[in-house]
């Protein structure tokens, strides 16, 4: 399951609305920084089949077959502070994470 706060959804709808199309976001990793594996967000227009669909508060969260087994029970929230914003991931499956905060280790 992959869920998102109500800040979150909102952003991604208020985002596709904006765009004036969208089926909804993916979700996903790659390899990157000094722990390894970094977030990857993209709009989706069309879904990929092999894709895992899940849908939190409105929104449609797409995870292709690899990332599934890092992001299972993932919490996406959306933060502003002062002039920083952006998305937060709590993640069951994380268990470090680089000093800056770009990557994780699962």
């Amino acid at each position: 399951m992959i869920e998102m706060t109500e800040r979150a959804a909102k952003h991604v709808r208020d985002f596709l609305d904006n765009r004036g199309k969208g089926a909804g976001i993916r979700v996903g990793i790659r390899t990157a920084g000094c722990s390894g594996l970094a977030y990857v967000l993209e709009f989706v227009d069309v879904p990929d089949e092999n894709d895992t669909r899940y849908d939190s508060r409105d929104v449609s969260i797409f995870i292709d077959p690899k990332s599934l087994v890092y992001l299972d029970g993932l919490l996406m929230d959306y933060e502003k502070e002062g002039l920083n914003e952006g998305f937060k991931f709590t993640n069951p499956n994380q268990k470090g994470e680089c000093g800056c905060g770009e990557s994780f280790t699962v």
